[in-house]
């Protein structure tokens, strides 16, 4: 799984294995281990964080944090997003 970055004891990743048709650009979180249904978060072509899902259950409090450091490094997420996937798609 390609770490994005830590942020305390959560990682910010993408999965391997975004099947296809690649889905579009996103990115989960989870506290400790990486795993496939971790709380995930969509980012849109302006560079905003959509929460998708918390199947990982990060309070709300920590978890506003993680989505306002998604957006700003949001244009370096969408860049690993192509080097990693070489496709980019937006979910709005």
């Amino acid at each position: 799984m390609p770490q994005i970055f830590r942020i305390g004891s959560y990682r910010v990743y993408f999965w391997s294995n975004e099947g296809r048709p690649l889905e579009p650009v996103h990115v989960h979180i989870a506290e400790g281990k990486p795993y496939q249904n971790a709380t995930k978060v969509w980012i849109t072509k302006t560079g905003h964080a959509l929460l998708c899902n918390n199947n990982s259950k990060i309070p709300p409090k920590i978890l506003r944090g993680i989505l306002r450091m998604i957006e700003a490094n949001s244009a370096d997420i969408i860049e690993e997003w192509i080097k990693q996937f070489n496709d980019q798609t937006f979910f709005c």
